[in-house]
């Protein structure tokens, strides 16, 4: 849906001494330079300055006759040879070179030269001869084959006929059976006008061309289709009409041409194997116009139609025109008309696209005028800021305005809301640029009048007979205006803007080249001239000015120049002028290239340009926010922008910054991102509703697509919200599916503070409990529809639960409202909380049964029970029902349930003949509610108490238990009994003994804390009881025996002194745990001075000896560990230099190598770890340490080498007060040697660890973050440790694989001062 603009338009007066008439025209690329040719000389000339750069004669070479008779046939640019090639009808091939000026004739034909045609490439070039053959050449200009272009054959391409039928058999369609009887008509010659020249046009690629040719036969033209090596591929059928125009599309897909049929002047196309492939209808009768040339622009999106007059007015002369035709969704578009008179002068001689621009077009006039025109596709929408406006969006197609208003529906195009006819051509349409009349439209046509349409005044009714309803009436024509003054020649107003209902700005060239003009254009007040706009005032510009742009909300007209320099309007002042646009600082901004397309916006208060060029790149002054944008358009606070990946972004200009926006664009967004969203590959902007959410977009095929953008979604809702229009906001949350917790989440205290507006306002039970059933305790505006940047959010509430909050407020206010009219939501409160108040909804339900309520259109009992048995389970609510213990309750709503009587009115009879508390038990019991069916229970007395204690034992309630019968009860010692027996079988024997202590039962205490091995609390229970002395003996013995085991030596040896009386056991327990002190001190308590020789003394040797050769055990395996280590890790960074020296220095894997082998050889264990996920956490950890085995060349030996080393560091460090103790009995027994000797060596073994657990750990770990500097740093040692902080030196490992630093007690004092040695020693 959108229009060719005309960006700007270069007219160059009359060449100066230029001969003859152009024949024929090209593009030098690389100068922009026209280069024209004539009957008397080649002309390169530059249309920016007017100049002529280079004129070179063809008369004085005499390849040119002197009299001016001499013809051109084509003209071609070579820009390798930095030449130009030129063809005569005379059969001459000249090669002009543009350097040196030299003129060259590289080859004749005696039979003369009809065309002349390159090939896309330029490296062959296609010749047709006056005998009617093609010849292929070379760049080079070499032969490669001339074939004769009339062929009988139908060439490579003819099609296969599998014999289904003869044709008078077949279907016909809506011909009918007569089309089997028709005979072929005789095809009709030529046109008189046809100039019969054969026609050669390349495809895109260079694979194929084609060439019309008037048949000798016949007389009739035909397209034959050829390869690049001159293979005739394809002829079209005979067609009656077929005319000189031929122009291949570049894109490959068709041949263009032109028929004259019975009834119409049609432009044709063709497929490659010759058939007919769709047309459109010229707007001109079948002898009105004849068609001179049809040219494709170069990216195939225009086709220029040449027409001419076929018979000559009055004056003699004929007119001429040329149309631009666009396609969108199988239609075809006439988008611009250039009218250029009758006046022979001004009518076009040469036409050409630019190659490298595909909207610019060249014309040179038979007057030796230069005229090039410069389009930009752009889309002519209304932009009002009010609900009045319509969101209209017209098409210009010919003398047709389509006029979509998508406010009141999406009509895909072709088609549109209706239609405004024109008498002429349309080539301009605007908008008014005012509030409350956005919707007027006006429109500039080929002859130089405006037309300006309205709403119809007498605003006609809506209804049309038949029922149907008009949704969009059509505008009607106000008036039709002439500008007088304005230059002979075609689209001299090249861009309108309609600023007020009397103000037309209209831009025009300048009286320069490098200027404009700016006309302010209101209608006469002469009334003479009531149809005429006249010229009030004109601004002169400098420079060219190819885009306009208006802001309604800063009334801002903003203009840009060609080469992207902006200007500021000053256009409501008296005497408008133009400046500087500068920012706050008075700095210019200025877009670095020029822009297709302008918006107005303010982005930090400050009012912006934004531009989106040709190349897809959108800037902010001279910012760049993005480079690949689409489409783009500012819709109120918002931009919106669609991209070449697909996605499109709507961004609150008024929370962002520019900065902010380049880097908003820039993201990928998140997961709920609402600015981004997904649309259809090569969407565009059409246009948004204003204060909607609904955003058009066209896809590439040109069928339309409607979204609601989140961003813009959430913003309405957020607006309506903050109005407390909270319907709106309903309607639009449930039509778009919303989340319903976001008007609660927007602002919770706001929404609390109005529930009754809230209530009033959607005045639906429905949509009051559609809410409440849609609550959730998540908050939606901080996951599913997060806040905008550097918007600000409401105050918390409270830590309450959110569904308890909002349901209590609804039900308050409800309840003081109308609680019957508001029953079904009352309800819905009750039931919605976080624990259902399921109870307290039946009781209103029962209420409701037995007060029916009087009013009508109440909800009664039985619809109040249907809608709960909507929201809740039937099953759920008859266990709750019958948790209540009203029968009735029960009764009332098993009767609404799916279940059988036979199944529960057997069930309900028999609780109804028990006893009340048993009646309950029962009850609570069925619906699995032990602790209450226990509390009714225990109140049925002693002949129940049996029951009691079952259900205590099978549900282990316990400690509820005895909480219900009093501490001296023998209920509560039976109670307390089974809770031990529980705890014994829990392997908690200490807390059982406890229990059947404290309910005496001692015997079964003393057995329960000796399995526990609690023996201070079974010495207690046996001295209560009290055993004999004996026996006491006996169970001391007994439990120091465990003790021992348990290697409790010290409490061990105490029961064995003290009740046992075997001081010689206890002094040999203590002396088998090391507890060195005590033992010294129990031999000489008991007089036993012999044990300390006898044994005493021997176990302090052979721990010193013990002791010694674990440290050196354990320092040799550290030392070879660490040896170890320090190989593997030089191993690894071996690996990495020589990965980095065979895949350069940008490999990305080098980087990681240094665990790479390990992690990818570790498959393996990967999939046995997988397998063994499900198992026990012992197996787990099992099969952690089975990864870090110590062999050589092992995946994870590293690691298995730092989990070593930490071992050993942490089982040296924890003997530490253990060595101390011997260290203090050996210097007590004189051991000095010994003692000194043990002392030395467990120092060293610490020192040493400690010195490596910075090296081991360093190495093994992270590298340092600190680079290598210092007076002895160079230039490279400092690079290389800045990269290699960049950059990894290992694969991150899990916290559970890589051990932790080990920290070693240096706190704790374990050395004798007696054992240091002086220094001569």
């Amino acid at each position: 849906m959108r229009n060719l603009k005309l960006l700007k338009s270069l007219c160059n007066a009359e060449l100066s001494h230029s001969a003859g008439s152009p024949l024929c025209v090209a593009v030098r690329s690389d100068t922009d330079s026209l280069l024209l040719a004539s009957e008397f000389s080649i002309i390169e000339f530059d249309p920016r300055t007017g100049q002529v750069v280079n004129d070179v004669s063809l008369t004085e070479e005499g390849y040119m006759p002197d009299d001016g008779s001499g013809k051109l046939v084509g003209i071609q640019e070579l820009a390798e040879l930095e030449s130009v090639c030129v063809a005569t009808a005379t059969g001459d091939v000249i090669l002009y070179n543009l350097t040196t000026n030299e003129v060259e004739c590289v080859g004749s034909v005696e039979s003369g030269l009809t065309s002349m045609s390159w090939s896309p490439d330029e490296e062959l070039v296609a010749l047709t001869t006056g005998q009617q053959t093609v010849i292929m050449m070379t760049k080079e200009f070499e032969p490669i084959t001339e074939v004769g272009i009339h062929q009988d054959d139908f060439g490579e391409g003819k099609f296969i006929t599998v014999g289904w039928g003869k044709k008078e058999t077949q279907f016909h369609g809506s011909e009918g059976k007569q089309a089997a009887q028709k005979k072929m008509l005789e095809v009709q010659p030529a046109m008189a006008w046809d100039d019969r020249r054969p026609r050669v046009s390349w495809r895109g690629d260079g694979q194929l061309f084609a060439v019309s040719a008037v048949c000798p036969q016949t007389g009739a033209r035909r397209v034959r289709v050829w390869s690049r090596e001159g293979v005739l591929q394809a002829t079209s059928e005979s067609l009656n009409g077929l005319e000189q125009a031929l122009c291949w599309r570049p894109s490959g897909s068709l041949i263009a041409c032109t028929q004259r049929h019975p009834n119409k002047h049609s432009v044709v196309f063709m497929e490659k194997n010759g058939l007919l492939h769709g047309d459109f209808t010229l707007p001109c009768s079948r002898d009105q116009a004849k068609v001179k040339e049809l040219l494709w622009n170069s990216d195939s999106t225009v086709l220029l139609v040449w027409l001419e007059d076929v018979h000559s007015g009055a004056d003699g002369h004929i007119s001429t025109e040329l149309q631009l035709w666009a396609v969108g969704n199988y239609h075809w578009y006439l988008k611009q008309s250039l009218a250029f008179g009758r006046d022979p002068q001004r009518a076009p001689a040469c036409v050409h696209w630019d190659p490298q621009r595909p909207l610019r077009l060249h014309v040179v006039t038979r007057g030796w005028a230069s005229l090039t025109y410069d389009w930009g596709w752009a889309t002519d929408r209304s932009t009002g800021l009010d609900a009045s406006d319509n969101a209209n969006v017209a098409v210009i197609d010919g003398d047709k305005i389509l006029v979509t208003t998508f406010r009141q529906g999406v009509v895909p195009p072709p088609m549109c809301s209706y239609e405004l006819q024109l008498t002429s051509p349309v080539n301009l349409v605007t908008f008014l640029c005012q509030t409350q009349k956005s919707n007027h439209l006006a429109a500039m046509t080929a002859d130089g009048q405006i037309s300006v349409f309205g709403p119809d005044s007498g605003k006609p009714s809506t209804e049309r007979p038949g029922g149907f309803r008009v949704v969009s009436l059509p505008l009607v024509l106000r008036n039709t205006y002439s500008v007088p003054g304005l230059p002979v020649a075609p689209l001299a107003i090249r861009q309108l803007l309609w600023l007020k209902e009397d103000l037309l700005l209209g831009l025009s060239a300048g009286t320069l080249p490098s200027s404009s003009t700016l006309l302010f254009l209101s209608p006469a007040p002469h009334p003479e001239a009531p149809n005429a706009l006249s010229n009030r005032l004109e601004v002169a510009v400098d420079g060219v000015v190819t885009g306009m742009a208006y802001s309604f909300q800063s009334r801002t007209v903003a203009l840009q120049l060609e080469d992207g320099q902006t200007r500021r309007l000053i256009w409501d002042s008296e005497c408008p002028s133009v400046e500087d646009w500068t920012d706050f600082s008075g700095c210019p901004m200025n877009f670095p290239v020029p822009c297709v397309q302008m918006a107005l916006c303010t982005v930090s208060e400050e009012e912006i340009l934004l531009g989106l060029t040709d190349r897809s790149h959108l800037y902010a002054g001279d910012t760049q926010l993005a480079s690949n944008v689409s489409s783009f358009v500012v819709h109120e606070d918002f931009l919106l922008v669609t991209t070449h990946a697909h996605t499109c972004r709507c961004l609150l200009l008024g929370t962002l910054t520019v900065k902010g926006l380049q880097e908003a664009l820039g993201s990928d967004g998140g997961q709920n991102d609402e600015t981004l969203r997904r649309v259809e590959r090569g969407s565009k902007i059409v246009t948004v509703v204003t204060q909607d959410t609904r955003l058009i977009l066209q896809m590439p095929r040109g069928n339309l697509e409607t979204v609601h953008h989140r961003a813009l979604v959430l913003a309405q809702l957020r607006k309506q919200l903050d109005c407390l229009k909270f319907r709106d906001a309903f309607e639009c949350m449930r039509k778009l599916r919303i989340n319903l917790n976001f008007m609660y989440d927007h602002n919770p205290k706001v929404f609390l503070e109005n529930v009754e507006t809230f209530i009033t306002q959607l005045n639906s039970i429905n949509h009051i409990n559609l809410f409440l059933t849609e609550l959730r305790e998540e908050d939606t505006t901080g996951t599913m529809y997060p806040r905008p940047l550097n918007v600000p959010g409401p105050s918390p509430m409270t830590r309450a639960k959110k569904l308890d909050v909002v349901c209590d407020a609804f039900r308050h206010t409800m309840e003081s409202m109308d609680p019957d009219k508001y029953c079904l939501s009352i309800l819905t409160s009750h039931v919605k909380k976080t624990v259902p108040e399921l109870e307290i909804a039946l009781q209103k339900v029962h209420d409701l049964r037995a007060k029916p309520p009087g009013a009508a259109g109440v909800v009664g009992a039985e619809e109040a029970l249907k809608y709960l048995l909507f929201l809740v389970n039937v099953n759920d609510l008859y266990d709750h029902s019958l948790g209540t213990y009203d029968f009735d309750l029960v009764l009332m709503v098993a009767e609404k349930s799916q279940k059988d009587p036979k199944e529960y009115l057997p069930f309900l009879n028999k609780l109804k003949t028990l006893e009340p508390n048993y009646q309950r038990y029962s009850i609570d019991k069925h619906l699995k509610r032990y602790s209450k069916a226990l509390l009714h229970l225990s109140k049925c007395g002693e002949e129940h108490f049996p029951e009691a204690l079952g259900l205590v034992r099978e549900q282990k309630l316990f400690s509820e238990a005895l909480e219900l019968y009093p501490a001296h009860s023998p209920h509560y010692k039976a109670l307390s009994c089974a809770y031990a027996e529980h705890l014994v079988a829990q392997q908690q024997p200490e807390q059982a003994g406890l229990l059947l202590w404290r309910c005496g039962e001692p015997g079964r205490a003393l057995q329960a804390f000796v399995s526990a091995s609690s023996w201070r609390h079974a010495l207690c229970v046996a001295q209560q009881v009290p055993l004999p002395p004996d026996q006491l003996s006996l169970l001391a013995r007994d439990m120091a025996e465990r003790l021992i085991d348990q290697r409790r030596y010290a409490e061990g040896a105490l029961l064995l002194d003290q009740y046992a009386k075997d001081c010689e056991e206890a002094i040999s327990a203590l002396i088998k745990g090391a507890v060195w002190e005590e033992a010294l001190r129990l031999a000489y308590r008991h007089n036993r001075q012999d044990i300390i020789e006898t044994d005493l003394k021997p176990a302090l040797l052979e721990a010193f000896a013990s002791h010694t050769s674990f440290l050196e055990n354990n320092t040799a395996l550290f030392g070879r560990h660490r040896n170890r280590l320090s190989v593997v890790l030089e191993l690894k960074e071996k690996a990495r230099l020589d990965m980095l020296d065979e895949d350069g220095p940008d490999c990305p894997d080098a980087e990681l190598y240094s665990e790479a082998s390990s992690v990818m050889s570790n498959s393996k264990h990967s999939s046995s770890i997988s397998r063994i996920s499900s198992r026990s956490s012992k197996n787990r950890r099992k099969a952690e340490r089975k990864k870090w085995s110590l062999k050589e060349g092992s995946p994870l030996e590293d690691v298995a080498l730092l989990h070593a080393l930490a071992d050993i560091i942490g089982t040296v460090d924890k003997i530490r007060e253990e060595l101390h103790s011997l260290l203090k009995a050996l210097v007590l027994f004189q051991y000095d040697r010994l003692a000194q000797k043990l002392q030395l060596a467990y120092e060293e073994a610490l020192l040493m660890m400690e010195a490596a657990i910075p090296e081991v750990w360093s190495d093994g770990g992270p590298p340092s973050q600190t680079p290598v500097t210092g007076p002895d740093s160079t230039a490279n040692s400092i690079t290389a440790s800045l990269q290699n902080q960049a950059r990894p030196t290992s694969l991150p490992l899990p916290d559970a694989e890589m051990p932790t630093v080990p920290k070693m007690r240096s706190g704790v004092k374990w050395k004798l001062t007696v054992l240091k040695l002086p220094k001569e020693f």
